[in-house]
């Protein structure tokens, strides 16, 4: 967990012509949200987009098929991820809707600097095919 964040700077820096995403859930990215400052830095320009569940969804399927009931130290309570990721100076916009998403993702890679879509998601929503209540 945390390795999307750096290594998509990394990416960028390295291509700077090529268009760099992330995909990190909110417990992945905030595993390394201050690498923001490194993007700020030297210039890195990164889309990344937070899934943002409140829990750290991976453990919690494992303990939801595991140990059913017996759930411990999976939920969140994240940042504002948007003005955590303004206050590195990167372009940045909460997702709500699906229908939201296409103009957001245009106004991230319009950005001459690296943005954040934070992804608002269902909890129960643990992956793109699977839910914890199923």
């Amino acid at each position: 967990m945390g390795y999307g964040v750096p290594a998509s700077i990394a990416a960028s820096l390295r291509y700077p012509k090529r268009m760099t995403v992330c995909v990190a859930g909110d417990g992945d990215f905030l595993m390394y949200s201050q690498e923001l400052a490194t993007a700020a830095q030297y210039g890195a320009r990164v889309i990344m987009l937070v899934v943002n569940n409140g829990m750290y969804g991976t453990i919690r399927m494992h303990q939801e098929r595991r140990f059913p009931g017996r759930v411990s130290s999976t939920d969140l309570v994240g940042p504002d991820f948007v003005a955590l990721a303004k206050s590195f100076g990167a372009h940045a916009e909460r997702v709500e809707t699906t229908e939201s998403f296409a103009a957001a993702f245009e106004r991230a890679c319009a950005a001459d600097r690296s943005a954040v879509l934070e992804l608002v998601m269902d909890r129960d929503q643990i992956t793109p095919d699977r839910r914890l209540n199923a």
